[in-house]
């Protein structure tokens, strides 16, 4: 069973950091590519970031581009974000989730992912 766990999410001022990190079971972590979206109240679930399996390949959300990176660690199973300047419009829920496909594609939408964890807040006070 397929079971993804965030965590890191917090209370943070505008301009300061987070670190965001979701551990996966379940899956064989090295053929899975991942993915980072995120929910504010009242609004769609948006894309944030994705890495390919390799780790190589890496996409963002405009919103986030040249402030939040992505990284996994194959070794431990785990998909960091890495979340720099933060404004108050980055304050949602954030899960991550595993990609259907073991090639990859499309991975700004939801569509494309299969499991999702069960999200952590993250806000970012003015």
């Amino acid at each position: 069973q397929v079971h993804l766990v965030e965590s890191g999410g917090g209370l943070v001022q505008a301009g300061g950091s987070l670190r965001l990190s979701c551990a996966a079971s379940g899956v064989t972590f090295t053929l899975t590519h991942m993915g980072w979206f995120r929910q504010a109240p009242g609004k769609e679930r948006e894309f944030v970031a994705a890495i390919d399996r390799s780790g190589i390949g890496t996409y963002y959300g405009d919103s986030v581009k040249g402030r939040f990176t992505i990284s996994r660690d194959n070794a431990r199973r785990t998909v960091i974000l890495q979340m720099n300047n933060l404004t108050p419009d980055d304050t949602a829920v954030y899960y991550c989730a595993t990609h259907r496909s073991i090639l990859g594609g499309n991975y700004y939408s939801i569509a494309s992912y299969a499991y999702w964890g069960q999200g952590t807040q993250v806000t970012v006070s003015s």
